[in-house]
């Protein structure tokens, strides 16, 4: 079998699936191109109002394959950096997407594969789902804006043995620290994220794409720069198409119909 990327229609949401089963949907470069190019896609497709990223036959995706990256290591590192740089280009494009990305996650998300995870908007996952680090095990340090994500969503100690430990976190777990969105039966993180996604694709599309980029760029702006920010996307929406269905739709007591 060869690594892929395979994507299909939900209704309104597009799904992407990591397929490579033989290394648990490892990363490949060309996975990752293919992501960036389809999410790319997606973009300009008003009809996609979301996205899910999950992994074939009940495991997410664990990370870098180590016998690539052993081979790697006979080759010169600026080969292997521009490997590195392909990952950060499809971690960045998961970011940046306008449309919400969920993240189903089943099995083991490893290494890139859970840097994947975090990139995502929201994730959902089985009872029995495993989230680790696992470079420093192999004598590796993180990629895929790992110690990134970490660093902002946990306690500086606590992202610190994250990343150094190397240990599996549970869904649970991960629940508690506020990670992981939602945790279903083993085998029904993709069925949830599906009607997850249908919820979000019944909302306004300008004003969820809007929200994303506010919270994004919340990370790092000024509660004045933030202010500003909140501004602009307010006035904005207040004048879109989609703010007048959503309003006469509250005052006539039915759905919105957005378009």
């Amino acid at each position: 079998m060869f690594a892929e990327l395979r994507a299909s229609r939900h209704n309104a949401t597009l799904i992407l699936t990591l397929s490579d089963p033989s290394a648990k949907n490892a990363l490949h470069p060309d996975m990752c191109a293919a992501t960036i190019e389809t999410l790319s896609t997606a973009e300009r497709n008003d009809e996609i109002r979301a996205v899910i990223l999950t992994g074939d036959e009940n495991v997410f995706c664990a990370g870098g394959n180590l016998h690539r990256l052993m081979a790697m290591r006979n080759r010169d590192p600026s080969e292997q950096a521009e490997v590195t740089e392909k990952l950060h280009a499809c971690i960045e494009a998961i970011r940046d997407c306008p449309k919400p990305v969920i993240a189903a996650v089943e099995g083991a998300a490893a290494g890139a594969g859970f840097a994947l995870a975090l990139a995502c908007d929201f994730i959902v996952a089985g009872a029995n789902a495993q989230f680790l680090t696992a470079y420093a095990k192999v004598g590796l340090t993180p990629d895929g804006g790992s110690s990134w994500f970490l660093s902002r969503a946990l306690p500086r100690q606590l992202a610190a043995e994250m990343l150094i430990e190397s240990k599996p976190y549970s869904a649970q777990r991960l629940h508690a620290l506020g990670l992981v969105n939602r945790i279903v039966a083993d085998g029904y993180a993709l069925n949830e994220a599906r009607e997850w996604s249908d919820d979000i694709a019944a909302m306004s599309p300008n004003a969820v794409q809007r929200i994303k980029a506010l919270v994004r760029d919340a990370q790092t702006a000024s509660l004045q720069e933030q202010f500003e920010a909140e501004k602009k996307h307010f006035v904005e929406s207040l004048y879109h198409r989609d703010a007048q269905e959503g309003i006469n739709a509250f005052f006539e007591k039915r759905p919105p119909r957005y378009r």
